[in-house]
């Protein structure tokens, strides 16, 4: 599982019908600090996530298609929880 922040969505009026119902965010990875550490990636939305929430996602396709309950599902990369706080030896960031 990986941080990120989210930086926008996709609009597609077309996607696969396994992804209905979904949003697509585009994420940026972030280190507990906040400071981005690499390439916008796409991730299915979970948890009704929006821009500028920071969220925990998960980079592992079986385990997605488990969560949407589709396995058929092109899925590899969702976001599965919102982060309240962070704290690193009890000093919260």
């Amino acid at each position: 599982m990986i941080t990120g922040k989210v930086v926008g969505n996709i609009v597609s009026t077309i996607k696969h019908p396994a992804l209905k119902g979904y949003k697509i965010l585009l994420i940026k990875p972030v280190n507990p600090e906040g400071k981005i550490t690499g390439k916008v990636i796409l991730a299915i939305d979970t948890v009704q996530a929006g821009t500028g929430d920071t969220v925990l996602v998960m980079d592992e396709g079986n385990s997605g298609r488990m969560i949407t309950g589709k396995k058929d599902a092109p899925v590899r990369t969702l976001v599965v929880g919102i982060v309240d706080s962070i704290n690193i030896n009890r000093k919260r960031i």
